[in-house]
C-alpha cells in the first residue's frame, strides 16, 4: 500500500335484505347472522389462549402409497459468500528525524483538532521514550492512566510496545523515534490495526520503508 504525504382478514358479507317468502311456500330457515367475536373464540387460524394444541395427524394423501422423500432446504448463500475485506485505514507519512518524529507527531495532532476531529478519536504511540505526558501520568500508576484511555475523552499518549491494549480509534499517530528497527518494525503493524480512518507515521522514510519492505 503506497504510503501517501440497509392472515389476512377476513371480510364478512354484508347480510342484505331477506326476500319475504310467496304464499303457500314454507318460509325458509333463518341463517345465524355472526356477531362479534369474544376473546374466547379467537379467528380461525389463530391459536386462542390455553395449553398449545396438539399436531393435526397427517393428511390421507401422505399415508398413501410410498413416502415422499423430504424437502431439500434452501441453501443459507449468505453464510457461504466471502465476507467483504475491511476497508484499510489511509496511510501518510510525514518525513521527520528520530529526535524530531516526536514533535511532527504533536504537529499533526495540532492540525487534525484544528480540521474538527475530536480528540477522542486520536492515539499516539511512540517507539522510542515516552510522550512527556504519558510519563507524567504513569506515574500516578498503571491504573488511573489506562483508565484515561477507557474514558476516550482526549488524546491518548503510549508506548508502542503496550499497543495491544489500545482500542481502535479513528486515527492513530506513530512516532518512529527511537527503539531500533524491532520496535518500528512491530509498532506499525500493529497501529494499522487499531486505525480505523487514518494511520499518522512521523519518522525517517527511508527508515520505515526498509523496515516494512518499501510500504505497510
Amino acid at each position: 500500500m503506497p504510503l501517501i504525504p440497509e392472515e389476512p382478514q377476513i371480510h364478512e358479507s354484508a347480510q342484505g335484505p331477506r326476500a319475504t317468502p310467496a304464499p303457500g311456500r314454507p318460509a325458509p330457515t333463518p341463517r345465524p347472522v355472526p356477531g362479534p367475536r369474544s376473546a374466547a373464540s379467537p379467528r380461525p387460524g389463530r391459536p386462542g389462549p390455553g395449553p398449545a394444541r396438539p399436531t393435526p395427524p397427517a393428511s390421507p394423501r401422505q399415508h398413501a402409497g410410498a413416502a415422499q422423500p423430504p424437502k431439500p432446504r434452501a441453501e443459507n448463500r449468505s453464510a457461504s459468500r466471502p465476507s467483504a475485506p475491511a476497508a484499510q485505514p489511509q496511510i501518510q507519512l510525514i518525513p521527520a528525524p528520530a529526535d524530531g518524529a516526536l514533535d511532527a507527531a504533536e504537529e499533526a495532532v495540532d492540525l487534525l483538532l484544528e480540521a474538527g476531529r475530536a480528540p477522542g478519536d486520536i492515539l499516539v504511540l511512540t517507539t522510542g521514550d515516552q510522550h512527556p505526558w504519558a510519563a507524567h501520568e504513569l506515574s500516578f500508576g498503571d491504573a488511573p492512566y489506562w483508565a484515561q484511555h477507557d474514558a476516550r475523552d482526549d488524546v491518548f499518549f503510549a508506548d508502542a510496545a503496550a499497543v495491544e491494549r489500545a482500542s481502535t480509534r479513528p486515527v492513530v499517530v506513530v512516532a518512529v523515534n527511537g527503539g531500533g528497527d524491532d520496535a518500528a518494525a512491530r509498532a506499525l503493524p500493529a497501529a494499522l490495526t487499531r486505525a480505523s480512518a487514518l494511520l499518522i507515521v512521523c519518522g525517517d522514510p527511508q527508515r520505515i520503508n526498509s523496515v516494512l519492505g518499501a510500504g505497510v
